[in-house]
């Protein structure tokens, strides 16, 4: 099977598998503020994050590129959302229009689309510096994104099997390129003590990828003849991950995986995410009902996610991140059992 088949593949599993909504957000609880003393035209969402300004913080994921006309569509609609709504995009990994300058096309026409707008660059962390270099010169990117996807890639019929040398090259692609790198899980999540790794080769920051999103492993064992199920409930759930991360380093933290409303944005913005990323649920909007429909729908994400604040009485996405929260159920118990103290979100308060 071609790389280009294989890519139409992902998207056309990940659209029939869905999402399980396994992220563990129903733990998470905003402790009620009876004197928020905020209006709803007090609250910002504008934020800057190192060398990067935001202006929402939604942020299109990963998603598809590299599959001939049909990925081009869908890129190009991506972009246009991102432009009218001001949300960051991220291509999907870029390896196959390095490896076939045909299909570069599918991956410029975001910065043709969107000639001002944050747009990341992505690979794999199997990448060289050089192919690195060239991902982000192929869409003017202001960031790249370097994914790690071992879980995929060992359920995956034609995956990887060697894994040995990744944080390496993350270290040596930091240094050479000369936009900031951001490191992302595919929906497996992400542990405290590899986001530490990562903050200590000079990552930029970490997308958590948590498990409760498109689930990669089922869409692999739908793709094999030997099926390995037992990756198909594998990974930290995306609430936990944010957390891990959000106690490892003071790395800015994307939150991904399974996100679909205005609740799960303010929740994981809460427990230590800068922004939070879309990928399956946009791409089934965008593919069953249109651009226009999913423009409203990030319109609605927005109204919701400002409603949310006022009622915590956080002006800005800072204030949101000191917001009080209870943890309780199966969060409370890995964040305990992980030396993670869930009083410190109780306990805070919006200054």
């Amino acid at each position: 099977m071609s790389r280009s088949e294989r890519k139409w593949d992902h998207i056309r599993y990940a659209l029939e598998t869905g999402q399980k909504r396994s992220t563990a957000f129903d733990d998470i609880q905003f402790i009620h503020q009876s004197l928020p003393n905020i209006n709803v035209s007090d609250v910002t969402f504008h934020q800057k994050i190192g060398e990067l300004s935001l202006s929402s913080p939604i942020f299109i994921n990963a998603m598809t590129g590299g599959g001939g006309e049909k990925t081009y569509s869908l890129n190009k609609q991506l972009a246009i959302v991102a432009r009218e709504q001001g949300l960051v995009m991220a291509v999907g990994s870029q390896m196959s229009a390095l490896k076939d300058k045909s299909e570069r096309y599918t991956y410029e026409v975001v910065r043709k689309e969107n000639p001002n707008g944050v747009l990341i660059a992505n690979l794999g962390s199997e990448a060289t510096p050089e192919q690195a270099k060239m991902a982000v010169e192929m869409i003017d990117a202001n960031a790249l994104q370097l994914h790690l996807n071992v879980i995929q890639e060992l359920t995956m019929p034609e995956g990887d099997r060697e894994f040995t040398g990744a944080l390496k090259r993350i270290e040596s692609i930091v240094k050479v390129v000369n936009v900031p790198v951001i490191v992302k899980e595919v929906g497996f999540g992400m542990c405290k003590e590899t986001v530490e790794s990562l903050s200590s080769v000079g990552v930029f920051a970490v997308d958590v990828g948590g498990f409760g999103g498109t689930n990669f492993a089922e869409i692999e064992n739908k793709r094999s003849d030997k099926s390995l199920s037992f990756f198909n409930q594998w990974g930290i759930p995306t609430a936990q991950s944010i957390c891990e991360a959000a106690y490892a380093s003071s790395v800015p933290i994307i939150g991904s995986g399974g996100f679909t409303s205005s609740i799960d944005i303010a929740k994981g913005i809460a427990l230590g995410a800068s922004a939070t990323g879309f990928a399956g649920y946009f791409l089934k909007i965008l593919v069953e009902e249109g651009t226009d429909t999913l423009n409203e729908e990030v319109s609605t994400l927005h109204y919701g996610l400002k409603i949310i604040m006022a009622a915590v009485g956080a002006k800005s996405i800072s204030d949101l991140q000191t917001a009080p929260l209870m943890i309780s159920g199966q969060t409370f118990h890995w964040l305990t059992q992980r030396g993670i103290d869930t009083k410190s979100y109780s306990q805070r308060s919006i200054k």
